[in-house]
């Protein structure tokens, strides 16, 4: 369909009658001494702050997540009883009916290899995978209930993040910078870092803005390199010359935005217009050396690399900047033991090795500076792990487990939540939840509860229906704000 043909659909009696109160004689009058007020079009940043539904909790968002599918039962949901059980036969109780991505037969229990413990106030327990963790036990709220509808990273991760596990949906970064703006005109109001050198399953679409105007997707910056690609000026343009472009360019959007009404048009302006300004601020935001030894010595991050570490610390400079929506992936958490790599034991303590450090600094330096009560910060993957042996590797010496829905842990840190606290409970053997089920959707509502949005009314129409990131489900877990 055209734009014209479409903006030709909204010239209804309905349509003008709702509208009408723009085209008064008032607003006429003004238009004819040089107001704006008649104006067809809406030429205005659509990255401007604009207000929550209500006071909100918190200002800002860090999402870390480690995708994969982190082994929960390995790190944060400790089982006595399936140790005591390991290496006997899974009761076919719990495998009747069910499907698992690689595991067909009867599998064999495995109780978690790693040591565990209590830690902080409220007594977390915690392995020794993840010992910088430890000492943060009264800044986490573990939930241990989370439960998800997909079995597969793609649409597992497509779910969590789109709130659909099928492509085509805005994500969760982007349905915030639409509902808030962004707070620095010269950065982008949602930012995207990945590591370990791959994009997650879902690929931009956990990133993308689906319906949503393009504007308010995410921005992938690079740690090592230049920080966002094709932001430079090409050879041959200097800097006045790019603005002289884009000053012809804005005219020629503008005069189309009159003619065609076309909400894309106002976006290609701002992104235009951002792009240039990125050019400077962006290089400088991303370049982690000018920060203190001190502190890049906590993250564990390498100036001029790239890797997890490094992101965590920009996250921070990020959100000091005014960045509303970060979002970190960090791939390498599919522990099913086909390889070393993969292995429960020291794999996954070489894994944890090289996040856990950089995520408790950055909780440290965030408090430290005073951002942590009005920052959000959510760890976690997309789904679990079996209770059990993963079924390619039965007769292997490496320890893995298989992809698993029903149950799996986050934990939250910052502002609007309670800290200190465990949420949520599975069974003895860890294959359903028995108290305080967390769906994704919840998820989703709650952080945008702590943001200062209705979950109900934050929604776009979009083809006849009004979409929101929650779907038609979700509700926000009380029991666990502050």
């Amino acid at each position: 369909m055209s734009p014209r043909f479409e903006q030709l659909q909204h010239l209804t009696r309905r349509s003008f009658l709702k509208t009408a109160g723009q085209f008064s004689l008032g607003a006429i009058a003004l238009a004819a001494m040089g107001g704006r007020a008649a104006t067809v079009t809406n030429s205005a940043n659509p990255l401007a702050v604009k207000p929550p539904h209500y006071a909100p909790k918190v200002k800002r968002v860090i999402y870390l997540h480690m995708s994969g599918g982190p082994p929960h039962l390995d790190l944060f949901d400790y089982k006595p009883e399936l140790v005591k059980w390991n290496d006997k036969p899974c009761p076919d109780e719990f495998l009747k009916g069910r499907k698992f991505a690689f595991t067909s037969g009867v599998p064999k229990l495995m109780g978690t290899p790693q040591k565990f413990a209590q830690y902080g106030k409220g007594g977390i327990w915690m392995s020794d995978a993840i010992p910088h963790f430890h000492a943060l036990a009264d800044e986490l709220c573990v939930i241990k209930s989370m439960n998800t509808d997909q079995f597969n990273h793609t649409p597992a991760e497509l779910l969590l993040f789109t709130g659909s596990p099928r492509q085509g949906r805005p994500s969760m970064g982007s349905w915030v910078t639409y509902g808030l703006g962004s707070e620095n005109e010269n950065l982008p109001g949602f930012v995207v870092l990945i590591s370990s050198g791959v994009q997650p399953s879902a690929g931009p679409s956990a990133w993308g803005s689906g319906f949503l105007p393009s504007v308010f997707q995410g921005v992938q910056c690079r740690s090592k390199g230049d920080p966002v690609l094709y932001v430079s000026d090409p050879p041959g343009m200097d800097r006045e010359m790019r603005r002289r472009s884009l000053d012809v360019l804005r005219d020629l959007n503008d005069a189309q935005a009159r003619e065609f009404g076309h909400p894309e048009t106002t976006t290609r302006i701002a992104q235009y217009e951002l792009a240039y300004r990125m050019q400077i601020s962006v290089p400088e935001v991303m370049d982690i050396s000018r920060e203190p030894q001190q502190v890049i010595e906590e993250y564990g991050a390498t100036p001029g690399g790239a890797s997890f570490a490094n992101n965590c610390l920009l996250a921070r400079r990020l959100v000091e900047k005014g960045v509303r929506f970060v979002q970190l992936f960090d791939w390498g958490w599919d522990f099913h033991g086909t390889q070393a790599a993969e292995d429960i034991r020291d794999g996954l303590t070489k894994k944890c090795a090289k996040t856990d450090k950089p995520v408790a600094a950055l909780i440290r330096d965030l408090r430290q500076r005073g951002l942590l009560d009005d920052t959000l910060i959510v760890w976690g993957g997309e789904f679990g792990r079996t209770p059990f042996r993963e079924g390619r590797t039965a007769a292997s010496q490496i320890l893995g487990r298989d992809h698993y829905p029903d149950c799996f842990t986050i934990f939250l840190a910052g502002g609007g939540v309670k800290h200190g606290i465990t949420f949520g409970e599975t069974d003895e053997l860890g294959f359903a939840i028995t108290q305080d089920k967390v769906h994704v959707h919840d998820l989703q509502a709650t952080i945008l509860h702590l943001l200062g949005f209705d979950h109900e009314r934050l929604t776009f129409r979009f083809q006849g229906r009004d979409f929101r990131l929650t779907d038609v489900e979700g509700h926000v877990v009380k029991q666990i704000l502050a």
